[in-house]
């Protein structure tokens, strides 16, 4: 439990802090809450526009050590904790990544997911705990998700994450974060209080989710994961996704759908493969050669043909 001197730092941080344009808000009529709420929500992009330069730093810093073999690794609690599950839980159909090259870590573990566990936030050794569990290195990268700047779980991981050389970055909704001191790269959002005061589920955790977008998609870009604006690396696990990979070559080579159909399944479902094989009128087995000596970029492979 937090104690009194917590609890006054506590009051003082903008998340916690009660917007008087929505003192009344239990007397607005449903239209009236819909229209502020969307108005309070606008404020988001102009916070994050704002600090963008941070933002490329840190994102410089992912691809940099992603190259190498480093790991992207999400720490958090709380609404939190539950956006950098969700955005790594994305990254495998999305970009093809391993479950071991994007890990998030919640409070509390996956029960927490759907229910809170108590005092789990507030115990520092926890969050180191769970990055041991995965040995982390100095190739790695820890991104540490809190609204307030100052939950003792991702400052514990922050620490540990620092102690063994791998890359920090802090994404709070709060200016000099605590966590963002504690970390390589502080992204620390002025999003401002909230409509329901204190709850940062709702404009902070929009904030975050647009910045932990930007860093996951931006990162996967430059490490080749796309041709143009495609979903080339996209994973098959559904009718959905077997049907936008088949548009997605025709989209890349002008091919029929029929032809895309028939070079996918040639290329083992392989939608990289097959665009190339397509583009270039050659084999599976030739595609993936110049996919592997390129870096798995189809861009590249195709200037060297």
């Amino acid at each position: 439990m937090a104690n009194n001197q917590e609890e006054s730092e506590l009051g003082l941080l903008r998340t916690e802090q009660i917007d008087s344009k929505f003192q009344m808000l239990d007397a607005m009529t449903v239209s009236e809450l819909i229209q502020a709420m969307n108005e309070s929500d606008t404020e988001v992009p102009k916070a994050i526009s704002l600090i963008m330069p941070q933002i490329e730093k840190a994102i410089d810093g992912v691809i940099e050590r992603m190259l190498q073999g480093g790991r992207l690794i999400y720490i958090g609690a709380g609404t939190s904790g539950r956006l950098g599950v969700l955005d790594a839980a994305e990254c495998g159909p999305t970009f093809s990544v391993t479950t071991n090259q994007v890990i998030a870590f919640i409070a509390g573990g996956d029960t927490a997911l759907r229910d809170p566990v108590e005092g789990a936030e507030d115990r520092p050794e926890l969050g180191s705990a769970d990055l041991k569990l995965i040995s982390i290195s100095s190739l790695d990268i820890v991104i540490g998700i809190t609204a307030s700047g100052r939950t003792p779980y991702v400052l514990g991981g922050l620490d540990y994450a620092n102690n063994v050389g791998a890359l920090t970055i802090a994404i709070t909704c709060n200016p000099n974060s605590a966590a963002g001191k504690r970390s390589d790269h502080a992204i620390d959002i002025d999003s401002g209080p909230e409509l329901l005061a204190g709850s940062t589920r709702l404009k902070s955790g929009t904030a975050q989710k647009m910045v932990l977008n930007m860093i996951s998609t931006i990162s996967m870009v430059r490490l080749g994961k796309t041709f143009g604006n495609l979903m080339v690396d996209l994973q098959i696990s559904n009718e959905k996704l077997q049907d936008r990979a088949v548009r997605i070559i025709q989209k890349a080579t002008g091919a029929s759908k029929l032809e895309s159909s028939q070079a996918l399944v040639a290329a083992g479902h392989q939608v990289k493969t097959a665009i190339l094989m397509l583009l270039l009128s050659i084999t599976p087995e030739v595609a993936r050669e110049r996919l592997d000596a390129s870096s798995n970029r189809i861009r590249e492979a195709l200037l060297d043909s």
